[in-house]
């Protein structure tokens, strides 16, 4: 399986999400990407955003700058991709609010819980789905009977 498919950049994410080594390699992983899959840029984001967590103070915000360039870039070319949407609000959505980069939070939450209640015909395969709908409500991100709505959608 190619490091570049969809299920292989999941599992590589949500690694680096836990473990600092896991970022470092996924950030290596992508570093050098150069070509024009949205998804792939949308991870490759995410990677840049990890990297900024585990950088020196100094180094900080430029990874975080970088990540939302990379994200603008990934969402010009493929708007209506659920989960480069979700990788965006899942960085945007931590990231402190003095650094004004958190545009489109809202955006992309009121994006995301539209799509996870359309699934299946969302777009999303299940497991993108699973991710998506733990995240918005384990974190909190929708209200009480949003939550109640998407318990009701089947993945």
């Amino acid at each position: 399986m190619s490091p570049l498919q969809p299920a292989a950049l999941r599992r590589h994410y949500e690694q680096a999400a836990a473990d600092k080594q896991a970022g470092e390699k996924f950030y290596n992983l992508l570093r050098d990407y150069a070509g024009h899959d949205a998804l792939v840029l949308g991870y490759k984001a995410a990677s840049e955003a990890i990297k900024a967590r585990d950088a020196s103070m100094l180094n900080k915000l430029t990874y975080v700058q970088q990540a939302a360039k990379t994200f603008e870039r990934a969402v010009a070319l493929d708007s209506d991709n659920a989960e480069i949407r979700f990788l965006r609000f899942s960085v945007e959505s931590n990231l402190p609010p003095f650094l004004g980069l958190s545009k489109h939070v809202e955006e992309d939450k009121a994006f995301l819980l539209r799509a996870a209640l359309q699934h299946p015909s969302s777009g999303m395969d299940d497991q993108a789905f699973q991710t998506v709908r733990g995240f918005l409500v384990d974190r909190g991100h929708v209200s009480d009977d949003d939550a109640q709505r998407l318990a009701r959608v089947k993945s």
